[in-house]
Formats: C-alpha cells, structure tokens, sequence
C-alpha cells in the first residue's frame, strides 16, 4: 500500500460518518489504524501466508484451521461484523497493523461497559514471516496508551494457552500479572489451559517511546457517549 493510512484522513468523508476510520497509531516501526475495506486484500494474503505452527492452535476460536477459500471470504466477513457491533456498550476496534507500508497483522482492543468498568481487552496476530522482532509487544503497548491515556481506562487483561509463550512473553514485558487460569477448547476433542493475565494502568511497563496518536478526540462520542477527556 502506498502513503501512510493518516495521510489525507481528515479529509475523508468517511471519517466524517465513521469516525474510527480517522484514527491512527503511529510507534517507531508500526502504523495501526482501524481496518478499512482496502486493508482487506493485503489482510488475507498475511492470513493465507501463515499465523502460527499448523501443529498448534493458539486461538480459542480454531478459525485458522479453515479452508483456504473459507479463510478468504471469512476474514473479511469478520472485519465488517466487527465493525457493525461497534456499540457504547461493547465495541471491539480491530486495527489493521502495517510495517513498511503493509499489513501485516491485527491488534484488537475491545470493552463491555467501559464507562463503567474501564476496562479494555486486546488479541492479535501477525504473519509469520515476521515474528520475533518486538512487533507484539510494540503493537500491543500502542493500543494499551491508547486506552489508558486517551480513553480512560485504568486496567486491561488479557490471555493466551499456557503453552503460548511467544504471547504471555509479550504481556509479561508489558507489566501483567497472572489472574487465574481457565479451560478453553482449542480444537475438537483438544482441551487447552488458558492463562489469564490482568494490568492495572499503575503498572504499565511504558517503552522508551509514546505512541503518536490521531483521531482519539473524535472518536470518544462513539465509543464513551457523552464523555469528553
């Protein structure tokens, strides 16, 4: 893709209809922004191109062991339902993740009654060609400064397998702690130990950089009505 997702953003008429699509998360590598039906092609080739390991299932939900053609129409399927959910009361923003100007990834950040609770969730992924290189942990600490700093939030929790220690690696650098465990079924007949993970803002392990973030003022009436920061 060429030119960075906030180029010309204030300008779009979308934003003006869906204020989501104006904002934008800039850290030292990444570019995320919510995912846009032109993220969609480049979205399915880093699905197609592989997440994880075909011997294991990191996902609760195991989607990725769909067909290929499946996968195609499914992912894109799922990116419009996620957008159409958006609601005060539960909302899950999926931020499309480019490195060098692709996509090469998801990170989402989601909330039941955040007015309330001030709470966020997150998960993510990324294509496999480019694991092990921080990307995680600095996508995951974008959206977190964004929640905690821009939203309001005052704590985020988290999970992956107990096996998964690529994902609890992340949430461990970023300052986590355990918080229970529970029982997921992560494939027909395969049962996985799932460790849950909470963190209070107070204990956010911040990196040496601070997200450049765009788009948050505009979109605190769509996800927080009648709050404003």
């Amino acid at each position: 893709m060429t030119g960075g997702p906030a180029a010309g953003a204030a300008a779009d008429p979308l934003v003006r209809v869906w204020p989501l699509f104006g904002l934008v998360l800039t850290t030292p590598r990444l570019v995320l922004t919510p995912v846009r039906d032109d993220h969609l092609p480049e979205l399915v080739d880093a699905v197609l191109a592989g997440i994880h390991d075909p011997a294991e299932m990191p996902f609760s939900v195991p989607w990725t062991d769909a067909p290929r053609e499946v996968l195609i129409t499914e992912t894109a399927k799922h990116q419009w339902r996620i957008r159409a959910g958006v609601s005060a009361d539960a909302w899950t923003i999926n931020f499309a993740v480019l490195h060098e100007g692709r996509v090469i990834g998801v990170q989402d950040l989601t909330a039941h009654s955040f007015p309330l609770l001030r709470r966020v969730g997150s998960g993510s992924w990324l294509t496999r060609s480019v694991h092990g290189r921080g990307l995680g942990t600095e996508m995951r600490a974008a959206v977190l400064q964004f929640a905690f700093d821009h939203l309001g939030a005052t704590s985020a929790v988290s999970e992956a397998a107990a096996w998964n220690g690529a994902s609890l690696g992340v949430s461990t650098r970023l300052g986590y702690a355990p918080n229970g465990t529970s029982l997921v079924e992560a494939r027909r007949g395969h049962v996985d130990v799932q460790q849950n993970l909470l963190l209070a803002r107070e204990d956010f392990v911040r990196p040496d950089w601070v997200a450049d973030v765009q788009g948050a003022d505009a979109v605190q009436d769509l996800l927080i009505p009648g709050t404003h920061h």
